[in-house]
């Protein structure tokens, strides 16, 4: 049987790293998705459609900085004031009840997103299948509605069931004096919503994990295609297959490391007490999204012009700097 030493306290050292760590993490998910939003509501602004890749990107930046914003409130509660010894307080259940179904109503963009691309990149021959595609890419926005409904919906369930525990749980510790009974029904009714909420990621992962593989069908298919036929390696269709798939399996290789670290985090929390494991375990969640994010940044082009658009802009402001500095007599137009 797995045993791990309870960590109940750390040192002030590795509390300031973790901190430092966090707060390193925090700015560059608040960074790397608040320049996705403002590129794509910029063109709102200019009054200028937005793409349906567009309208899901703005959708799970705004996701994603809420869920940044979580996991920050789950860090800094952690340093200050969660002890491994006491019972979980109300407080941290909420942030990671919030940051559970946050991080679903970003799977189910994701989802849309993947969805979007099948409909775009890969060439059904079946008529149903092409009748299907067609209709995800002019449904988009009702697609982003009804996930954003089954996620409310969903969110609603969750929470509701939560806080009955939670009730329930307060009731029974009025009328029992037992306090190691007290914490383990409250662990109980943690451990129980925290399952419960888990499910409703399933249906998004299924959908999911068939659209990619899809994906990755077409591509095999294209390339074989073009052995048959030529060698041309400059092929459009080819390098949006890889551009989406490289999007694509990465969420999937992250999602999967943040999934895992979540679940391990609570038997560590509950279980195990072992405060440095579950730091360990905020780390990755954080990370996570923050990685993709950047991934995102460099595989769509109209962020990846943005974003050499700054560095010119940058590049330009320090090159006049510097020959203001050499030259003292340059008038100074500012």
């Amino acid at each position: 049987m797995l045993t791990l030493t309870p960590v109940i306290t750390v040192s002030y050292e590795v509390k300031c790293a973790f901190l430092l760590l966090s707060a390193l993490e925090f700015a560059v998910g608040i960074l790397t998705n608040t320049f996705i939003f403002l590129v794509n509501i910029w063109d709102v602004v200019r009054r200028q459609p937005l793409s349906n890749c567009d309208l899901i990107l703005l959708s799970l930046s705004l996701t994603r900085l809420f869920l940044h914003g979580l996991l920050f409130l789950d860090a800094l509660q952690l340093i200050y004031f969660q002890r491994m010894k006491d019972p979980l307080s109300l407080s941290y259940q909420i942030i990671v009840m919030l940051w559970m179904v946050t991080n679903q109503a970003g799977l189910w963009l994701t989802t849309c997103l993947s969805l979007l691309y099948c409909s775009k990149i890969v060439r059904f021959s079946h008529t149903i299948l092409l009748c299907l595609a067609s209709w995800v890419s002019r449904k988009v926005p009702q697609m982003l509605l009804g996930a954003m409904v089954f996620s409310s919906i969903c969110t609603l369930i969750c929470l509701g069931d939560f806080f009955s525990r939670s009730g329930f749980g307060f009731t029974t510790t009025l009328f029992m004096n037992n306090t190691e009974l007290n914490l383990q029904i409250t662990k109980l009714n943690f451990y129980y919503s925290f399952i419960f909420c888990t499910l409703g990621s399933i249906p998004p992962f299924l959908l999911f994990l068939v659209s990619s593989g899809v994906l990755i069908v077409s591509l095999g298919r294209h390339m074989r295609t073009m052995k048959a036929k030529s060698k041309d390696s400059h092929d459009p269709s080819l390098e949006a297959h890889i551009k989406a798939l490289r999007s694509l399996i990465s969420f999937l290789c992250l999602y999967v490391v943040s999934f895992c670290a979540a679940l391990i985090s609570v038997p560590l929390l509950m279980l195990w007490r072992n405060k440095i494991g579950v730091m360990i375990c905020v780390g990755i969640l954080a990370a996570c999204p923050s990685i993709h994010a950047a991934i995102i940044i460099s595989g769509n082009a109209k962020l990846r012009r943005a974003v050499e658009t700054i560095l010119l802009w940058i590049q330009s402001s320090l090159k006049v700097r510097a020959d203001h500095r050499a030259d003292p007599r340059t008038p100074d137009l500012c």
